[in-house]
């Protein structure tokens, strides 16, 4: 059975401090912080454009008008290039502007990733919506989004991404129970963990920054204490969703899973940014061919 209402609106939510990768981020938004040559933030609407979602409302904090002004025209630049007739970097200027219509939501402290969804509430009102993670990027490639689309559509309900880890890494992260359905890559949640003991994980699929999900879910939200942390959990209001319809005791469509066996790329921390910055770089038509070869002399030298 096909469940109407279109995805076509994404919320990121980007108003983390960015403690880890002090003093970079003491002015610039971690999301800003470049992988190669564009801020990891435009990736993401990257690809929330690509999965068709035309609306994107970032959730921001404070000193972030850096990436309103990323989103934006900026005429005296695109003047100045345009005169030197610097047609490559006036495209990738005007680049971001075209993506998407990109809107905003003030966050008025960080009190966790729940609480973040929950200040989308009035932008989405009661339509199903994307929810990217700034931290996380997802290979072009790999599609995961609109996977996650179509799992909505016939399933209903809300929708997360799963990713398997190795045992010893699920204490850092939300960890799904779960059981099959009739499709092999999706599969029916009966429990969320968030950043359970490794010997409670109840799997080792893990839940990673991409979701769609529910109007439902922003009730449910309004509702939840807080949990790890102190923190609003958008994890700890999927998983009433989950129980409830696992015990048939309320609406919501329940939640669904997309198995991800796809390349993801952490940012969240400096090895991986760092790892990411790399791949990146050498996945660059424009930069491997010297590149590459530099990096392989350089780690051959490396003691």
């Amino acid at each position: 059975m096909a469940h109407t209402g279109a995805v076509t609106k994404a919320v990121v939510p980007v108003a983390g401090l960015g403690t880890r990768f002090l003093p970079a981020t003491k002015a610039t938004p971690k999301v800003m912080m470049p992988i190669v040559d564009k801020p990891a933030i435009q990736y993401v609407v990257e690809e929330a454009a690509g999965a068709g979602l035309e609306d994107v409302l970032l959730i921001t904090g404070d000193n972030q008008e850096s990436i309103a002004e990323h989103f934006s025209r900026a005429y005296e630049l695109e003047k100045a290039l345009s005169a030197k007739g610097n047609d490559r970097a006036l495209n990738a200027v005007r680049a971001p502007t075209q993506l998407a219509e990109v809107s905003y939501v003030r966050q008025d402290s960080p009190r966790g990733l729940g609480h973040a969804v929950l200040c989308a509430a009035d932008h989405v009102g009661n339509e199903p919506f994307a929810v990217l993670l700034g931290d996380d990027l997802i290979s072009a490639d790999d599609d995961l989004l609109g996977r996650m689309i179509a799992a909505r559509q016939r399933y209903g309900g809300s929708i997360i991404a799963l990713m398997e880890v190795p045992a010893d890494q699920t204490s850092a992260y939300g960890v799904a129970a779960f059981k099959p359905t009739d499709d092999a890559d999706i599969v029916a949640i009966t429990d969320l963990v968030e950043k359970p003991e490794t010997s409670e994980a109840p799997s080792n699929w893990i839940v990673i920054g991409r979701y769609v999900c529910d109007p439902a879910i922003f009730s449910v939200l309004r509702e939840t204490p807080p949990g790890r942390g102190g923190e609003i959990q958008l994890t700890d209001a999927l998983r009433t969703l989950a129980v409830a319809d696992r015990d048939a005791c309320a609406d919501g469509g329940g939640v669904h899973g997309v198995l991800f066996r796809g390349r993801r790329f952490d940012t969240g921390n400096k090895q991986d940014f760092l790892r990411t910055t790399v791949e990146f770089a050498c996945a660059r038509p424009d930069l491997a061919a010297d590149f590459v070869p530099w990096l392989r002399e350089y780690v051959s030298a490396l003691k």
